[in-house]
């Protein structure tokens, strides 16, 4: 009877456990699901980590910022951080700040700073200030991006000196066939919009900025942690790809983050898209 009495409790504690809903689940490049201690480890043996979010999402933005904080216990100094959210042009306003020659109200005045900067990417950037550590903005400014998106990288060219500093080096290097970027004009073309060939252009001319920020900075032996729409990294495309053009030696882990009806299993449509993939439940709530 007491065996019979513990086999029972067993199944019971099983069939609730199977009945968690899980606000994330960690799967590897082969599918299989692993834990963050192990994201963790390889993590923190890469020279770079593209870590790709979805930007509404609040299961990304803290597990962001968990790691940052735990890449730190093991790095200190020797973690870089660097974001898409924050345009090249602000670099010295983010120094400036960080290093508290201004005000965190000058700061956000003049800065150009997404709607949920405060909620999501503040978080960050006042972890860097507290742990002395540098913040990279490496998104091309929007209007040259608007530029690329109007005129081709050939309206580039005509810039002045001065805001070519805020941007990859010219000519800019792109594929068209690149799966990403040949599928941007499919997706934009399908939801009824204007879509040229430009568009891709576009996109490109952040990834490769970012990838040039990203690539000026890092060095082996240094961790440099970014943060960027999952687009810009998935499949190993987009920043990834110019950054393996102009450092091939850096070892770069990626991370995808998607969102799924049910995250205890991973859809076909995501496997192999980074090294690690975080799935959260598409009834997350949003942060904007």
């Amino acid at each position: 009877m007491k065996k019979l009495f513990i086999i029972l409790v067993g199944f019971a504690l099983l069939t609730a456990m199977k009945s968690d809903k899980n606000a994330y689940v960690i799967y590897n490049a082969k599918g299989k699901t692993v834990d963050f201690s192990k994201l963790l480890k390889e993590a923190s043996e890469a020279d770079v980590i593209l870590f790709g979010e979805q930007h509404n999402n609040p299961i990304c933005h803290w597990l962001q910022l968990e790691l940052t904080k735990s890449l730190y216990d093991l790095k200190k100094e020797k973690l870089i951080l660097g974001a898409e959210m924050f345009e090249a042009d602000n670099s010295l306003l983010i120094d400036e700040y960080l290093s508290g020659k201004i005000k965190q109200k000058n700061f956000e005045d003049e800065a150009k700073l997404w709607p949920n900067y405060k909620t999501d990417y503040k978080p960050l950037l006042e972890f860097a200030r507290d742990s002395s550590l540098r913040f990279i903005a490496t998104n091309i400014p929007r209007r040259y991006a608007a530029v690329v998106n109007k005129e081709g990288f050939e309206g580039l060219e005509s810039l002045a000196a001065e805001a070519k500093n805020y941007i990859a080096p010219l000519p800019i290097a792109y594929d068209p066939e690149l799966p990403g970027y040949k599928g941007m004009i499919e997706m934009m073309g399908g939801m009824g919009g204007h879509v040229t060939e430009n568009l891709p252009k576009a996109q490109a001319a952040k990834d490769a900025t970012m990838a040039y920020f990203i690539s000026i900075n890092a060095k082996q032996g240094t961790t440099f942690l970014h943060f960027q729409g999952t687009y810009h990294s998935d499949n190993f495309e987009g920043i990834n790809w110019y950054l393996k053009r102009l450092k091939p030696e850096l070892k770069i882990l990626t991370i995808s983050s998607n969102e799924q009806e049910n995250p205890d299993t991973l859809e076909k449509e995501n496997e192999g898209k980074a090294d690690f993939i975080i799935v959260i439940p598409s009834s997350m709530t949003k942060t904007n």
